[in-house]
């Protein structure tokens, strides 16, 4: 039986759980981490099944119910999970977590066409920070920092270590310090308070109306955590203000698109924000493209994590491998912008 054959009879088995009945289903490409698929039922409705990366534990699922809750009862618009037939948030086949939510009708992007689309995602996401402002219960498990980057530099050091015969040891060992290099001239930056956030802003987790001007909502909400704003806002900068794709060979750093993005989020989150939260975006952003760097140069090695691409790429290391080259372009781009891009920042205030 083809990995796809196993797929798809667990997802049959897993939907015969819940209260429709699954006419279609179509697996969705985009994304790096869960494996995702689109179903269409009986009745027409649509939903997303998903199987989650064994990264995450079904307790996910239990702080994804209760921050959506919130959301939808401050006004945002969010995905909701959709409860088996008897009241549970997920399924579990051999040890992996399998659920169900409702789906958004819209469009993504992995790269943004363009400046409104810019300034919606940016009001978008102030407004979920906005919303999530009060939402001072703990999380039935907090995550990990994702954003610890002398771990993911030591984990990348290890990689090296460990994989010496690595066909793309030598050009990951290049990359790998090349972006040392690059990081010895960021400067330090504030990092408090800590604040939810979504934790993986990227652009392909906004979801745009079928018009694709307007942003309706953030999907992707596993990664929920407290951390510095500053860490969230870099990361949301790297990916949206690439007009490439994520491993393209001319991903750079688009002020204009910058320009918009921070204007929209500014609007959308109003006084929120801290002076010393305001003065980190642009530091934060080049530091989180090159800690984005050093995990995909590790899993060049090690080549489990993230997906990839085989009809681009004649292996995941290949493709990790571009995706690092993508990520220290952007911040090369942005470090010869940096005075303009502070003042972007500034003339916001």
């Amino acid at each position: 039986m083809s990995a796809d054959a196993d797929w798809l009879a667990t997802a049959r088995s897993v939907l015969n759980r819940y209260a429709f009945t699954p006419r279609r289903l179509s697996r969705i490409a985009q994304g790096l981490i869960n494996l995702t698929v689109r179903v269409t039922a009986s009745d027409g409705t649509h939903y997303v099944l998903q199987r989650l990366h064994p990264v995450f534990g079904d307790s996910v699922n239990l702080n994804l119910e209760r921050v959506t809750a919130h959301l939808a009862g401050r006004g945002v618009f969010t995905p909701r999970l959709v409860r088996t037939r008897d009241g549970a948030l997920s399924v579990v086949v051999d040890g992996a977590v399998w659920r169900v939510l409702s789906h958004v009708a819209g469009r993504s992007y992995d790269a943004l066409p363009g400046l409104p689309e810019a300034a919606a995602a940016g009001r978008l996401l102030g407004r979920f920070h906005v919303a999530l402002a009060d939402f001072d219960e703990p999380l039935v498990v907090e995550r990990p920092a994702v954003h610890d980057l002398p771990r993911h530099l030591a984990h990348l050091d290890a990689a090296l270590e460990a994989a010496a015969t690595h066909p793309l040891a030598h050009a990951v060992a290049a990359q790998a310090a090349a972006l040392r290099e690059r990081l010895a001239e960021v400067p330090a930056f504030a990092l408090q308070p800590q604040r939810l956030v979504h934790g993986d802003p990227k652009i392909s987790n906004v979801i745009f109306d079928a018009a694709g001007s307007d942003a309706l909502c953030l999907i992707d909400l596993d990664t929920l955590a407290r951390m510095p704003l500053a860490f969230e806002l870099g990361d949301a900068m790297r990916s949206w203000c690439n007009p490439q794709a994520e491993d393209a060979t001319g991903a750079r750093f688009d002020l204009a698109i910058f320009a918009a993005a921070i204007s929209g989020y500014l609007e959308g989150a109003g006084a929120m924000l801290t002076g010393a939260e305001r003065a980190a975006i642009v530091p934060a952003t080049r530091q989180i493209c090159l800690e984005l760097g050093a995990r995909f140069l590790a899993d060049a090695l090690e080549e489990r994590y993230f997906a990839w691409d085989p009809s681009r790429y004649a292996s995941r290391g290949a493709h990790n491998l571009a995706r690092a080259r993508g990520q220290i372009a952007v911040a090369d781009s942005l470090a010869a912008q940096i005075e303009a891009a502070t003042a972007i920042v500034a003339g916001n205030a």
